[in-house]
């Protein structure tokens, strides 16, 4: 708990709810900023106390309007710059444009490092993330960025809800067996995964699936869920594959277009996404979304960031 000297915290229009959880886990309110919007579609921003000397932290994602989103990061990283704020750390649960990462294809851009450069020039010291989806970005960025894992929460949650002999943990697709073999290796627990073919963006054609599944609990592992055309697909073929139960754990549930009646009506038991995203809304609509709070980590890395010690230990384990 901190003793709320020399920090604020300020919380955008994104997800008030992370905000306030992340708040009341460091033991201080939210600070006061007017965010509002005018009618040709512009963002205000008043910073309501001061912030001179003081060490900032903003809380804002990007989904919903992600554009009006990372407008709100900027301007209000740049309003307290401007106030004399004395570190500014922009802490972002999903960051922006992260898929688009790299030079596809001729004249493609590189969307990400442009949000990088944005961010930084609006004033910002250091940004706090979750399991961005190409670790490269950390690159883009020429201030420290601090990249949480949400890793701890799966294992915690697979440990408590779990029989581990009967547990195999599976990638999606070969993008992200490094994530779910570490996953897998942590928990002494069998993995496997899909290799898949794409006609073109977000269709998939054909999975193969590689390793032992039958008679199994398979818990998928990816770090986003957009339209969950893949996740759905691949607990198809583990249900043919002969697996008891098929569970799916996602950093980030982004869940765009038709993908809840999609989970609705998949082999997944359960989706287990975190709140990185508001998923309120998402849960009323579908009974198969279960959320798992990943404030409390962000809260401590606040603190720890805060008194200047390491965060090393939080890329392991859930803090109490």
């Amino acid at each position: 708990m901190l003793n709320g000297t020399g920090i604020k915290i300020f919380s955008g229009t994104s997800h008030p709810e992370l905000a306030e959880i992340i708040a009341r886990r460091i033991g201080l309110p939210l600070s006061k900023a007017e965010i509002t919007g005018s009618g040709v579609g512009e963002t205000n921003v008043r910073i309501a106390e001061s912030v001179r000397d003081n060490d900032v932290y903003i809380i804002n994602t990007g989904c919903g309007a992600v554009n009006t989103s990372l407008m709100e990061l900027c301007i209000m990283i740049h309003a307290c710059k401007i106030a004399s704020a004395k570190r500014i750390t922009a802490v972002i649960p999903l960051f922006p444009y992260a898929r688009q990462d790299k030079k596809e294809k001729s004249r493609a851009p590189i969307t990400a490092k442009l949000v990088a450069n944005m961010i930084q020039k609006a004033g910002c010291d250091h940004v706090i993330t979750m399991d961005l989806h190409a670790s490269q970005i950390q690159g883009f960025f020429d201030v420290p960025v601090d990249k949480l894992y949400a890793e701890p929460s799966a294992i915690l949650y697979i440990r408590t809800h779990f029989n581990l002999s009967d547990v195999v943990i599976v990638s999606p697709d070969a993008g992200g067996a490094k994530r779910a073999t570490t996953i897998a290796d942590r928990l002494g627990v069998d993995f496997a995964l899909f290799h898949k073919e794409r006609k073109k963006a977000n269709e998939v054609s054909r999975m193969v699936l590689v390793g032992h599944v039958k008679d199994k609990i398979a818990i998928l592992v990816d770090d986003m869920a957009d339209t969950c055309g893949t996740l759905c697909l691949a607990a198809q073929h583990l249900s043919e594959a002969g697996v008891t139960k098929v569970y799916g754990f996602v950093t980030h549930g982004i869940l765009s277009g038709n993908a809840l009646k999609s989970i609705e009506a998949s082999a997944l038991e359960k989706l287990i996404v975190t709140n990185t995203l508001p998923q309120g809304e998402n849960q009323r609509e579908c009974s198969k979304i279960e959320v798992i709070d990943i404030g409390v980590v962000l809260g401590e890395v606040i603190r720890r960031s805060h008194y200047g010690e390491s965060v090393s230990r939080l890329f392991h384990e859930v803090p109490y």
